[in-house]
């Protein structure tokens, strides 16, 4: 897939990683068409990046995407690749206080509901275009958890299993299934998070993930090497190492 002509839909596109994509592959030549739920950084967003479009979508709400995906289609008949790059991240305490289902089901519904309904919804549309890509966005966390964001780390790692399982049930399509995995990086996905001394610099994984995203042939994965450590802990058995560093005792 050679991004670097295509029309690419990028959800969450109004911020952190999600803005740092669009601007960076709208800089390769790409067609890029952003969606975000806040107002102010969508338009501030679109005002930076003269011919971007862009739409306030909340990915929660399945109607909205269904009727989005008709409207996006409709007016961008080019569309031939998204990135499922909308989320979220909240800490949660199951002690001692109760599990708040109110995190857990928004988690679940914007990070794992939302990229697979919309995958529903342009499927048919990509079926017909000569290549088309479906890009996600999982997490280092989804092979190594941070405990006290359980539920995000499971929707990443749901996530990484449902992008291999379509990876497999596409194969002999013209849709190709590509995941990112980022490590943790300097964004404001999480209070503070742009100022922690341990993030990778947004601009250091944009480079290195971009130039990955945008080799011949497209990977499979799309993992910088900050996030080789998480991504192969299980493999080389260094799983509780690396599970220590994030959780320290």
């Amino acid at each position: 897939m050679d991004f670097s002509k295509a029309t690419i839909l990028i959800t969450g596109g109004n911020s952190g990683i999600g803005r740092g994509l669009a601007e960076a592959l709208a800089g390769r030549g790409a067609k890029v068409i952003v969606t975000g739920r806040n107002t102010a950084s969508l338009q501030a967003t679109l005002d930076s990046n003269p011919g971007m479009a862009g739409y306030e979508v909340d990915v929660n709400d399945a109607e909205s995407i269904t009727s989005f995906a008709s409207l996006v289609t409709a007016e961008h008949p080019d569309l031939n690749a998204v990135i499922h790059n909308a989320g979220i991240m909240e800490v949660e305490k199951a002690l001692p206080e109760a599990l708040d289902l109110d995190i857990v089901e928004r988690t679940i519904a914007t990070n794992l509901l939302g990229p697979i309904r919309l995958t529903a919804a342009l499927l048919a549309h990509f079926s017909g275009k000569q290549e088309a890509a479906i890009v996600t966005v999982s997490s280092g966390l989804a092979f190594v958890p941070r405990a006290d964001t359980p539920t995000y780390g499971a929707t990443k790692a749901a996530i990484h299993s449902w992008s291999q399982s379509l990876r497999h049930e596409l194969r002999k399509t013209n849709i190709a299934v590509v995941e990112i995995a980022p490590p943790l990086v300097a964004t404001e996905l999480t209070p503070g998070q742009s100022n922690n001394p341990r993030a990778m610099p947004l601009g250091d994984f944009l480079t290195e993930a971009v130039s990955l995203l945008c080799a011949n042939p497209t990977p499979a994965e799309v993992l910088v090497q900050r996030v080789m450590p998480q991504r192969t802990a299980e493999q080389t058995g260094n799983f509780d190492a690396v599970f220590g560093m994030i959780n320290p005792s």
